[in-house]
């Protein structure tokens, strides 16, 4: 019995089917148990059976589950909470309900197949879902699967054989310097030309500037500290510190942004004493509502989007992000200095990400190289090449 054995049985209706008997040692309880399968040929029977036994010669060998991947998701998002950010659980909660569950729930995990999970890529595309989503389907799914194939729920990943969508990279359309000061006299009719103004200056992300506190400035120093983030998950406001090292930087500000920075605080004492409310504190949010209340992402967003609507632009609130680090780049600013500043993990990530001004920069150097050899009185005179 331990190579498993096939039992020829006859059926009412005159037919032969194959019962396929596979012993296994289960893992958890150190008993022996039974695998049986049934086919309708012998020669298929054959083959289940070496099939079956392979599987159970590997280590931790457990019997496949019967749980379904609609239960499987479920239990697996509730097991994230801790590796995972809360803003990805949520996301991969989303993808699941609304795009996975309704078409794959109902499938055995241990019977899912790469087929149908290539069906419901193309169904959704098919469908006007854009090639970002479904890509955030597979990444959802595969991340899913890996689990279960780590804690021996399924042997592979079917994910691994599926071709995935790959959405068009997209030009990122920023500023020029003439559009930012146009942009900015706009903003000052607004509430968050402070904000915008920091933003575009800086170069900071959104999560970090709604974040920021009186006491994280120094405008005497001219710096700015970087050490939390604003989270909003399931509408629910709360902070954290960065999650890398790179993250949490101080930043030099320039003249104009502390100017700017002082005239809003004067702005907020001003408004807080004619609604009798208490002055302002270090440890209060720099950009938030009157009684210190904070802004929400998306209404910064929007009323970004409002704003640049109105100037006739084109350009994303993340798009004046890359704006300050590209203006930076053509003024000769070193990516080094530039990666420090937006808080990149890796100066790779900051080369990659403004690849699109290296054109010119490359050639600009090129020709400032041309002038530094023409040029007799040069330094290059004294260099030595190895």
């Amino acid at each position: 019995m331990a190579e498993g054995k096939i039992i020829e049985r006859a059926n009412k209706d005159g037919s032969t089917s194959y019962q396929v008997v596979v012993p296994y040692k289960d893992s958890n309880t150190g008993k022996w148990k039974y695998l049986w399968r049934t086919t309708r040929g012998k020669r298929q029977a054959q083959t289940l059976r070496a099939k079956l036994l392979n599987e159970v010669s590997k280590d931790n060998y457990n019997k496949p589950s019967k749980i379904t991947l609609e239960k499987y998701l479920h239990e697996w998002q509730s097991g994230l909470s801790g590796p995972v950010g809360e803003r990805t659980c949520e996301l991969y909660e989303y993808m699941s309900r609304v795009h996975i569950v309704p078409t794959l729930g109902k499938h055995p995990l241990t019977q899912l197949r790469a087929t149908q999970i290539q069906a419901l890529y193309s169904a959704k595309l098919n469908s006007g879902l854009s090639p970002r989503t479904v890509q955030l389907i597979h990444v959802t799914l595969h991340k899913a699967l890996k689990a279960a194939v780590k804690t021996g729920l399924i042997t592979a990943n079917p994910c691994d054989n599926v071709t995935q969508a790959k959405p068009e990279k997209k030009d990122v359309r920023i500023f020029q310097k003439a559009e930012i000061n146009r942009f900015l006299e706009e903003a000052k009719k607004t509430p968050y030309y402070a904000l915008f103004h920091c933003y575009l200056f800086t170069g900071v992300r959104r999560s970090e500037l709604l974040a920021l506190r009186w006491i994280d400035l120094d405008l005497y120093g001219m710096t700015m500290s970087i050490n939390r983030q604003m989270k909003f998950v399931k509408r629910v406001v709360s902070y954290k510190t960065p999650k890398t090292k790179s993250g949490r930087r101080m930043i030099d500000l320039s003249p104009e942004s502390c100017q700017v920075l002082r005239k809003h605080r004067e702005y907020q004492e001003r408004i807080r004493k004619e609604s009798s409310l208490p002055p302002v504190q270090d440890i209060d949010l720099v950009f938030c509502r009157f009684d210190n209340s904070p802004y929400l992402p998306d209404g910064v967003t929007h009323s970004w989007t409002k704003l640049v609507k109105r100037c006739g632009y084109d350009v994303t609130l993340h798009g004046a992000r890359h704006s300050h680090a590209s203006l930076l780049l053509k003024a000769g600013v070193s990516p080094k200095v530039i990666q420090e500043r937006l808080g990149h993990a890796s100066i790779s990530t900051t080369l990659n990400l403004y690849a699109h001004v290296v054109p010119g920069m490359q050639k600009a150097a090129a020709l400032a190289f041309e002038d530094a050899v023409n040029n007799k009185n040069s330094q290059v005179d004294s260099l030595e090449f190895h």
